[in-house]
């Protein structure tokens, strides 16, 4: 049995997931108006990992006694810049996210939380490889600048990603 707490800020992170697969639609729809359908892809698989995330903490709140409450769920941004504003949000919010799992961790040791502890390892760790693949891209297209060719290379790249729902011990 979890917290009182802990439930509280766990509903809270579910609604930040659907948040954060609603912004990457938005981003996804972004490209997609430009052709860039690597670009489009990449955050449509972006958008469904996130709801992934959110499911997984959905059932992990059912498993430990706890009750899931569905909040509204924000209006994401609709206008990007640039190609690279669009990385800069997202790197933005990642880190919000990163922030929001790290305050989770905090009160799970605090209140000695073991399980949910353990849980949200797994979070700290999918944190710290969307951090990174950001800045990877955002690194690239810094490279690339206005080349055209390269640009084309980078969509056709990210246009192979693929979701591939991760082995869990829940649902």
């Amino acid at each position: 049995m979890i917290s009182k707490n802990m439930e509280n800020m766990l509903n809270e992170q579910i609604n930040a997931e659907l948040f954060s697969a609603n912004l990457y639609l938005s981003i996804c729809s972004y490209f997609q108006d430009q052709d860039l359908d690597g670009f489009a892809n990449y955050f449509r698989v972006q958008s469904k990992e996130e709801l992934f995330h959110a499911s997984k903490q959905f059932d992990y709140i059912h498993a430990v006694g706890g009750k899931v409450t569905m909040k509204a769920i924000e209006a994401p941004e609709t206008e990007f810049k640039s190609i690279i504003h669009t990385f800069e949000v997202t790197l933005t919010h990642e880190k919000k996210v990163t922030k929001s799992i790290n305050n989770l961790v905090k009160l799970a040791l605090s209140e000695n939380d073991f399980a949910t502890h353990n849980f949200l390892q797994w979070f700290i760790a999918e944190q710290v490889e969307e951090e990174a693949s950001i800045t990877n891209i955002l690194k690239k297209l810094e490279m690339i600048g206005g080349n055209s060719s390269a640009l084309y290379l980078l969509n056709t790249e990210l246009g192979q990603r693929t979701f591939t729902e991760p082995k869990t011990n829940l649902k």
